[in-house]
């Protein structure tokens, strides 16, 4: 049986640069510790996973730093950093470099989908053998994971970053003759709401990431009104 790759796309956290809008209004410090702990909790759920790992960071700048990022799984982890162009073009790119290496399912997240759980990815595993794409969408509109057993139509075209994002998707899969497999809704982290969200959907989760993130997430949103952007 064809093994299911995770591709982790990921960015490296860095001050001003990490979770602009959760910037805006925690500022950039909190941030940048939010996207720290995100990117853990991704990266718990890459060390955990029963195949082969693609780390794919969004500069190849960033090559050397995502080589650093799971150690323990080294054997199973390729380092695949994303070219240019927008969000759509990047995936495509991606995607057709790892089909080229042989990679042929393949489980597409980001740092940003921390309530994902190992009974989301049966739930996805099992989908992908019956249909050739399957997307996990956002309550916001988008989607938190997307998966395929064969290459992606062309994405760049996709309006990326808005609400229209997981229907566009599901039809740009249809019209390129795939069959789609549409998951529960879950949510990813943008904005300071969601941190209330995420405090309450990881209460119970004992991963230790998770744990982290959980106590993180709790003491911002304890700490009361967001603050101006720009201000730490």
């Amino acid at each position: 049986m064809t093994e299911i790759a995770l591709v982790l796309v990921c960015k490296r956290p860095s001050s001003g640069l990490a979770k602009q809008r959760l910037a805006a209004s925690l500022g950039r410090e909190a941030a940048e510790r939010i996207a720290e702990a995100l990117l853990a909790c991704a990266l718990e759920d890459a060390d955990d996973w029963d195949g082969p790992v693609v780390i794919a960071p969004a500069h190849p700048s960033d090559h050397a730093w995502a080589d650093t990022l799971l150690p323990r799984s080294r054997p199973k982890v390729r380092i695949q950093p994303q070219a240019a162009g927008n969000l759509g073009q990047r995936l495509n790119g991606l995607d057709r470099e790892l089909r080229r290496m042989g990679l042929e399912q393949l489980v597409y997240i980001g740092s940003d989908a921390p309530a994902l759980t190992p009974v989301d990815y049966a739930a996805v595993n099992n989908a992908l053998s019956a249909h050739d794409s399957v997307l996990m969408p956002a309550e916001d509109g988008g989607v938190v994971l997307m998966a395929s057993r064969h290459e992606w139509p062309m994405l760049g075209g996709l309006p990326w970053s808005t609400a229209r994002l997981g229907t566009a998707l599901a039809d740009c899969c249809r019209a390129g003759g795939q069959s789609v497999a549409t998951l529960k809704h879950g949510f990813d982290v943008d904005e300071h709401g969601d941190l209330v969200r995420l405090a309450t959907a990881l209460r119970m989760d004992q991963r230790p990431a998770r744990r982290v993130l959980h106590a993180l997430a709790c003491d911002l949103v304890q700490q009361g009104q967001p603050r101006e952007a720009g201000h730490v």
